[in-house]
């Protein structure tokens, strides 16, 4: 039966070894091209890149790309060629990246209130609430429909049946009161 034979390496593992894993042949003639090559192709990469280290690691992430797949490898004179090949691909892939973040920047996570400011605004919203309450009816309602549910003077007018000229009034009847009621209470708007 097949499925009882051994199966043969890849070309250039080493005996023994599993397919797809980096022999000792792989070991060596990465070694020597890393060697040789590192430096020129750290700088070719800064060039495309624009800074060092992300040249440092783009060049290393193609070294042990191709030392992973050295079993591949037909001709290993042209190891160079795939490995420039490869800075480059990996370079313009590290500025797409940078382009889309550009385009998309993170927002900074605004700061957690203390717990002196969470008591604060609870009292606050009491305060707010209480004045509010205090309030009468229409004037409540006009500041409710205005600044809750962002209405125009004109929407407001037509929701309660007023003439604009009265939610003008109640409006600032309301909001003198609020002031008032807020100012004596230790809280400005």
């Amino acid at each position: 039966m097949d499925a009882a034979r051994p199966r043969a390496a890849p070309p250039g593992a080493a005996q023994g070894a599993a397919p797809g894993v980096p022999g000792r042949a792989a070991d060596q003639a990465v070694t020597v091209l890393y060697r040789s090559h590192y430096a020129a192709l750290v700088r070719e990469a800064a060039l495309l890149v624009g800074d060092l280290a992300t040249a440092e690691d783009v060049v290393q992430d193609c070294f042990i790309a191709l030392h992973r797949a050295w079993w591949r490898v037909r001709d290993t004179s042209a190891a160079l060629f795939y490995l420039r090949r490869s800075v480059i691909n990996t370079s313009r892939s590290v500025l797409r990246r940078r382009a889309v973040a550009d385009r998309h920047p993170v927002l900074p996570e605004p700061p957690l209130p203390s717990a002196e400011d969470s008591a604060l605004a609870v009292v606050q919203l009491a305060s707010v609430r209480a004045a509010l309450r205090a309030l009468p009816v229409r004037q409540r309602e006009v500041l409710v429909l205005r600044y809750y549910a962002d209405l125009s003077e004109t929407q407001i007018a037509a929701v309660l049946g007023i003439s604009r000229g009265s939610v003008k009034a109640h409006a600032a009847r309301a909001r003198d009161a609020m002031r008032a009621a807020l100012a004596d209470s230790g809280l400005l708007i």
